[in-house]
């Protein structure tokens, strides 16, 4: 029979993200905490997904409206500077700041979700209803984005409160890689449940999804926040006054903008990746619907190895600076796919982009997370969600946007003959990003002097890292 501390050795190694866990936050609480990501990820899919392909191709919606429903979420990211000041004064009678915000989170996703199938439905109706349902699916989209915006931000906060500062970069890639597969699982899931499209499938669907999403969060937060002495009332224009405080942190106005800058540069293809495949290489649907499950594949094992490297003492503005660098051949080998009309050379960069990303993100969420002032962790938290939330949105209609004008200068023979090819608006954005991404390694030059992770950890190796294949 295993000895304990044999089997302690065993479940360090082979169990993903064991070495995550401390005395404080142990393993199954770490895990059970993890499912709001989990559930966001899922509700994530369902919203970019699947409900984008069922409401233009079985439904009819027009794309525009499409486009704009799945854009109102992003009406509430600058909101999540708020939410995470909130969280930090939250004024509680039971002692508690984060669950309450993780609780009205939940809430407004399973209304969201719980009306958007009928709501969506309604669109179909050939006369004056459909109004109505254009109002409530865009309700139903506003209360899941506001819902996924308020868990996100109160239960990052809650893992950072919980964690020690030893164990944080390992808990973060957790916490990133449960979002991932919670996407890849919940599109695969929704994808095989929707083979056979009914209406009456798509209300079941959807309402399914909002009890596994409800269900999830109460499993995450049940019993996780320890209470603390009651809480008195805010102060008068705390939020003003933490702010201030906020931005007199050295630094931190580059910080977010280099945050900014570098969602935008990985951001902007988003949209039009896809579509270069099909149209510039002749790739099917089946092949470029595959490039979002390597995008995330690459991002999830960016993940999985930041953690080891951060447990090895890199600092983490580094860690961000070579997920920017990184980020460079990678866009350079989607460029050279369609001259060379290489599908593998594509596969290979839309992967490294979602691995270069994922540095480059997870780098900057440490650099957040480890800031000196505390009980600003909420505040800090939300101003880096609002600002990724909202470039990542931005950056996607203008990918868009700037592709469209582009092409449809360069075949109308304004840009000379030699350009006059479906893959120049294309390559101007993915050209674009790579210039994006040289400023964003000159901006982080000053932020590396800074950071305060630049002392020696001692290492300790992630788990998942040590798994085969």
């Amino acid at each position: 029979m295993l000895s304990p501390a044999w089997a302690m050795r065993i479940t360090r190694r082979f169990v993903p993200f064991a070495d995550a866990a401390s005395t404080e936050l142990p393993l199954g609480r770490l895990l059970r905490l993890s499912l709001f990501q989990l559930s966001i990820g899922i509700t994530v899919a369902l919203l970019v997904g699947t409900l984008n392909r069922v409401m233009i191709v079985e439904l009819g919606v027009p794309a525009w409206w499409v486009a704009l429903s799945v854009a109102l979420p992003l009406v509430f990211a600058p909101l999540r500077a708020l939410i995470g000041y909130r969280s930090d004064t939250h004024p509680s009678a039971l002692g508690l700041k984060r669950m309450p915000y993780m609780w009205i989170g939940t809430l407004l996703m399973f209304g969201g979700l719980a009306i958007m199938p009928f709501a969506l439905l309604l669109l179909t109706v050939p006369d004056a209803s459909v109004w109505a349902g254009r109002i409530g699916a865009a309700l139903a989209f506003l209360l899941v984005g506001a819902g996924m915006q308020v868990t996100q931000t109160a239960g990052m906060a809650l893992a950072s409160d919980l964690a020690p500062d030893a164990k944080r970069p390992r808990v973060v890639a957790l916490l990133y890689s449960m979002l991932l597969l919670g996407m890849i699982a919940g599109s695969a899931m929704l994808g095989f449940v929707l083979t056979d499209f009914s209406p009456t499938r798509l209300v079941q669907v959807v309402q399914g999804a909002a009890v596994v999403v409800a269900v999830l969060n109460l499993i995450s937060l049940w019993k996780q926040e320890p209470r603390q002495a009651r809480r008195g009332a805010r102060e008068a224009h705390g939020f003003s006054r933490s702010w201030e405080r906020l931005m007199a942190i050295p630094r931190m106005r580059r910080f977010l903008w280099t945050v900014g800058l570098g969602t935008v540069a990985f951001s902007m293809q988003d949209i039009v990746l896809e579509p270069f495949g099909g149209q510039v290489l002749g790739l099917n649907v089946g092949l470029t619907s595959s490039l979002t499950a390597m995008s995330a594949g690459g991002a999830l094992l960016a993940f999985v190895l930041s953690a080891r490297f951060m447990a090895r003492g890199l600092d983490t503005i580094r860690l961000a600076a070579a997920g920017a660098l990184l980020g460079l051949p990678a866009f350079a080998c989607v460029i050279f796919s369609a001259p060379l009309q290489s599908a593998l050379l594509f596969q290979c960069g839309a992967a490294l982009i979602g691995f270069s990303g994922g540095l480059f993100s997870v780098g900057m969420l440490l650099t957040a997370m480890e800031l000196p002032e505390r009980e600003l962790t909420g505040l800090v938290l939300g101003a880096w969600g609002a600002v990724q939330a909202t470039a990542a949105g931005v950056s996607m209609a203008l990918g868009g946007v700037l592709r469209d004008v582009v092409s449809s200068l360069a075949t109308a023979g304004w840009l000379g003959s030699s350009l006059n090819s479906p893959a120049t608006g294309y390559s101007f954005v993915f050209h674009l990003e790579i210039y994006l991404l040289f400023v964003v390694l000159i901006a982080l030059g000053p932020l590396v002097r800074r950071s305060p992770s630049s002392a020696p950890r001692p290492a300790h190796p992630i788990g998942l890292a040590e798994l085969p294949g």
